[in-house]
């Protein structure tokens, strides 16, 4: 496990500032697979495969699960063999180190 996975996520508040783009891309380094996307704001992005539809489901699920422990949502498209979470902190309207924890969450998945 690294370090940001053994990190909580805290809440955030409107008026703090995103992360800025130079420190996301340095983050990216700490979570293996995520990609910098933005649509307006940025976000981190990862998509992962399955072997079935019941496999994304049960994947879909225990990321909602971490979800709920840390109180930080992401979004989630999934459907037969496939699913994509995308990250990013509604409330600063940007990335913030909450994002890149529950990213290394999420990859930690099925390695405890």
């Amino acid at each position: 496990m690294n370090d940001l996975a053994s990190k909580r996520c805290v809440p955030c508040e409107g008026g703090t500032p995103p992360m800025r783009r130079v420190e996301a891309e340095n983050m990216l380094a700490e979570v293996d697979g995520w990609n910098l996307a933005e649509d307006g704001v940025l976000k981190i992005q990862r998509k992962f495969k399955f072997d079935d539809f019941k496999s994304a489901l049960g994947f879909v699920n225990e990321v909602g699960k971490i979800a709920e422990e840390e109180g930080h949502h992401p979004e989630i498209i999934f459907g037969w063999g496939k699913a994509v979470v995308t990250l990013y902190t509604h409330a600063v309207s940007g990335l913030s180190e909450n994002d890149f924890i529950l990213a290394a969450k999420i990859n930690n998945l099925g390695q405890e």
